[in-house]
């Protein structure tokens, strides 16, 4: 998969990322019969994300995929291709982080998320925006910690702009 982004903000060294902890995880931009894209809105942050998470120990990124859209959106999706990978270099973790994102769409009904005790304390709250009102949205968000501000908005934003030809695609 091509990767879009090597995020950095803190300047961690190449010799730095070396000791890091890894984690990879698998992201959605998930579309709906009226081409409308799934977010999650972190009230109590006041910014938005995309669906998805850490790929488990004996997962692969599509089952992982499949899992998080569920438990976030609560929705089953069919995969239609891949948007890239953004790495990032999160010095305040010691953690080298992969994200893959996918272009997916709902399939059969809009269910409801299964949030953990953790993203109901932050004020999860799932959200279906058309594409221009979903970009900027995420644009707009003011996240109040490192970890949002200069990880989670920058990685989701770009994926969602990478994603703009990939959806013209699929809804044209």
């Amino acid at each position: 998969m091509r990767q879009l982004k090597l995020i950095n903000p803190e300047n961690a060294s190449e010799e730095e990322v070396k000791s890091y902890a890894t984690r990879e995880a698998a992201r959605a931009i998930v579309i709906d019969k009226d081409n409308k894209i799934a977010l999650l809105y972190v009230s109590k942050s006041n910014y938005y994300k995309l669906p998805g998470g850490g790929i488990d120990e004996g997962e692969n990124k599509n089952s992982a995929l499949l899992r998080e859209c569920k438990e976030e959106i609560g929705c089953d999706v069919e995969v239609l291709g891949e948007i890239g990978s953004i790495v990032e270099y999160r010095k305040i973790q010691n953690l080298k982080q992969t994200s893959y994102c996918y272009l997916a769409k709902v399939k059969g009904d809009k269910g409801t998320p299964n949030f953990t005790e953790s993203e109901i304390g932050a004020g999860f709250k799932q959200v279906w925006l058309s594409y221009d009102n979903a970009l900027g949205a995420m644009r707009s968000g003011k996240p109040p910690h490192t970890e949002g501000k200069e990880y989670i908005k920058p990685r989701d934003t770009t994926f969602l702009e990478e994603a703009k030809t990939h959806l013209l695609n699929f809804i044209n």
